[in-house]
């Protein structure tokens, strides 16, 4: 079952920073199903030099990891790039009291069994709330209104 439409994920890249090697494969796979590039990190220090040295479309991370925590990466993610969707997943997120305001991301996901269909519904409705960015000068500037006099 295919939950991205084509148009929105054909050529978004999508950062994908785990430790855990069999989650992230499964996720990576998952996601090329549906179209997407997919550049991969094992942890948040590699995640944050990906980040630093291109351009994605959507930031996926765990929580757990060594090095450096999810919530570290989207911190330092928001500093570089404020506009990027991210999501955080963890298997904890309810004992450890993770939300959106408490760790920055757009969207905290469990893992576990509904975490890939959750997971596919979120990074298509992130993906298609971004307004398309058109190049300065192409808007055409709004003309005042004027109201008619009345006699």
């Amino acid at each position: 079952m295919k939950y991205a439409s084509k148009l929105k994920s054909r050529g978004a890249r999508l950062l994908l920073v785990d430790d855990n090697q069999n989650g992230m494969a499964a996720r990576k796979a998952l996601l090329e199903e549906q179209e997407f590039v997919i550049v991969t990190a094992a942890n948040g220090e590699e995640g944050f030099e990906a980040l630093s040295k291109g351009k994605f479309s959507l930031l996926v991370t765990d929580y757990r990891m060594p090095k450096m925590s999810g919530v570290e990466l989207i911190r330092k993610a928001r500093a570089l790039q404020p506009e990027l969707p991210i999501i955080l997943l963890s298997g904890f997120a309810d004992a450890y009291g993770l939300d959106e305001k408490t760790t920055g991301a757009d969207v905290v996901l469990n893992k576990g069994a509904h975490e890939i269909p959750n997971l596919l519904r979120t990074v298509t409705r992130l993906l298609s709330r971004q307004a398309p960015r058109k190049p300065p000068g192409t808007q055409k500037a709004l003309k005042p209104k004027t109201r008619a006099k009345s006699v």
